[in-house]
């Protein structure tokens, strides 16, 4: 049994985190949910205090088995609320040119439960990994939904502390956390899952974030997922600082994917995410946004693929404005010429 240290979430952090900081810390140092400054900052970093979890081995032609041969593309599936149809048209259009499909989650708008989601995904044909959020489950909830993805039979599971809640969405329903991210892949991991982690190189504070890597590996994770960092320079170095740190596990770096004023500031705005502000201007002002973003994307994918320790790229954002199958067919171009396949 962990220790009380160990269990009892930091005094003061909304999300009632022990393994923080959360990747939603602002560049003013605020809390992500509140106006204080974040209780993790200027302290040192929790550590794992457990003997590291033992992860299982990687499905032979899955997602983490494809990164150890070759460079791999692992592409959001975004599709509207409550529209199982429109996961199975996703899967059709991105599904045949992606390594792995990632089934999110978002906190302005509820959906069917992820084993729900990933079933119809699995049933389309998708190889599937599904992000699993401890926002709004407490720790039962998300012992069940874990037990239902290993029984589908997912490629693996993303496990997120998850965004809050913003001011005005959904004011009547309570925010759970009763775990963290962390402490979400270990009770995963120990479940037989194959485990991603998510990390925010860019958000306060970034010199305790290579070494927060170390630690989830520690607690069963076998792959990091990066948020969008600014450069890629700014992904080498975070990768070559974790590995210092101790990190073995391989990384997937975020490809922004954005065509239009809407997709592309929806991605600015989130808290913990960094685009390059000059080619965002370049790709909205440009005579065809649609190319550009394409071509920007792709761009990206590549100089991010040239980074030691990155194995593959996260084809990240809505792509387009219009709707999620004309979003998807942006990302399967992308998917498609960074794959050799276009």
């Amino acid at each position: 049994m962990q220790p009380e240290s160990a269990t009892a979430g930091r005094l003061g952090c909304p999300k009632r985190m022990v393994f923080g900081p959360c990747g939603g810390v602002r560049e003013d140092e605020r809390c992500e949910l509140a106006q204080h400054r974040c209780v993790f900052l200027g302290e040192p970093l929790v550590g794992w205090p457990d003997p590291p979890v033992a992860p299982p081995d990687p499905a032979p032609d899955g997602l983490l088995a494809r990164a150890a041969r070759a460079p791999v593309v692992l592409a959001d599936l975004s599709a509207p609320a409550f529209d199982t149809a429109a996961v199975r048209r996703v899967v059709d259009i991105l599904g045949p040119v992606s390594d792995a499909l990632l089934l999110g989650e978002h906190a302005n708008r509820p959906d069917f439960p992820p084993t729900m989601l990933a079933a119809e995904a699995l049933g389309a044909g998708a190889r599937l990994w599904a992000t699993l959020a401890c926002r709004d489950r407490n720790r039962v909830v998300l012992e069940q939904e874990l037990a239902g993805l290993a029984a589908l039979g997912v490629d693996g599971v993303l496990c997120v502390t998850g965004d809050g809640r913003g001011p005005g969405v959904r004011p009547g329903a309570s925010q759970v956390f009763d775990l963290d991210g962390v402490r979400l892949a270990a009770l995963a991991a120990a479940q037989g899952l194959q485990i991603a982690v998510p990390e925010a190189p860019e958000a306060p504070p970034v010199d305790l974030r290579p070494a927060r890597v170390a630690e989830k590996q520690r607690a069963g994770a076998q792959l990091c997922v990066l948020n969008h960092v600014s450069t890629p320079a700014r992904v080498a170095a975070f990768v070559s600082a974790a590995r210092a740190a101790g990190a073995t596990l391989p990384f997937i770096a975020g490809v922004a994917v954005y065509t239009d004023e809407r997709s592309a500031r929806v991605l600015q705005r989130f808290p913990g995410l960094h685009l390059d502000d000059a080619v965002v201007e370049r790709v909205l002002t440009a005579p065809d946004p649609r190319d550009a973003g394409i071509a920007a994307a792709v761009a990206e994918a590549r100089a991010l693929l040239a980074v030691p320790g990155v194995v593959g790229v996260n084809l990240s954002g809505m792509g387009s404005a219009r709707d999620a199958d004309d979003g998807a067919r942006i990302k399967a171009e992308v998917a498609a010429e960074v794959r050799g396949m276009a």
